[in-house]
């Protein structure tokens, strides 16, 4: 069974950091790319960051390229959002993503101006 687990939100104030966390199971982790969405109050889900497992690559929404960053750490089944420089627009519950169709249950992120 698929499993995402997500972690690390919280409250912050506008220019500050989080490190949201991805621990997944129930798949050969290695084989697949892990995306980020987030979904803010009366706005559709919109995707945020994904890494592939297997070579690395990454892609980023123009709305946060330069202020996030998406790692993974294949022996801990893993993928990490670091959010830096964050502003009242990202607040959103952030969703981890696999192919397939699954997600995990999402992490707040509240950002204060």
């Amino acid at each position: 069974e698929v499993q995402l687990v997500e972690s690390g939100g919280g409250l912050v104030q506008a220019g500050g950091s989080l490190r949201l966390s991805c621990a997944a199971s129930g798949f050969t982790f290695d084989d697949y790319a892990i995306g980020w969405f987030r979904q803010a109050p009366g706005k559709e889900r919109e995707g945020v960051s994904c890494i592939s497992l297997s070579d690395g690559s990454t892609y980023y929404a123009d709305s946060v390229k330069g202020r996030f960053t998406i790692s993974s750490d294949n022996a801990k089944n893993t993928v990490y959002l670091q959010l830096n420089s964050l502003k009242p627009e990202d607040t959103a519950v952030y969703y981890c993503w696999a192919p397939g169709g699954f997600w995990g249950q999402g992490t707040q992120v509240t950002v204060s101006s």
